[in-house]
């Protein structure tokens, strides 16, 4: 009887945690970049030229990931973006370096 009782309990947790749509799976690469490319415009708004190529070479890697797995015509202009922002950035251009890194942000969000 216990021992039913206990499998019962278990096939019930189970199911609960999979109805319930917990996932443990870590967020696609494209999302990731979108994230990682949205704070570099934040910052790149606020003049933060070293923050933006921090989080822009952050969005890169993941962008460049996603397009590993996957390969699509918006993260591949998104990429050129984000290249091209970085390199901005770097040089101290915040403001120009947003402006390339937000026209990257709306190619990685056409992503499906």
């Amino acid at each position: 009887m216990m021992r039913k009782l206990a499998v019962a309990a278990l096939i019930l947790g189970a199911v609960t945690f999979v109805v319930s749509g917990i996932s443990w799976a870590a967020k696609s690469h494209a999302a990731e970049a979108v994230e990682h490319a949205q704070e570099a415009v934040d910052h790149g708004k606020q003049g933060h030229a070293d923050v933006l190529v921090k989080h822009a070479s952050a969005a890169l890697t993941h962008a460049e990931a996603s397009q590993k797995e996957k390969a699509n015509p918006h993260m591949a202009e998104g990429i050129k973006g984000l290249k091209e922002g970085i390199e901005h950035g770097k040089a101290g251009h915040a403001d120009v370096a947003t402006k390339a890194i937000d026209g990257a942000l709306m190619h990685m969000k056409e992503v499906k």
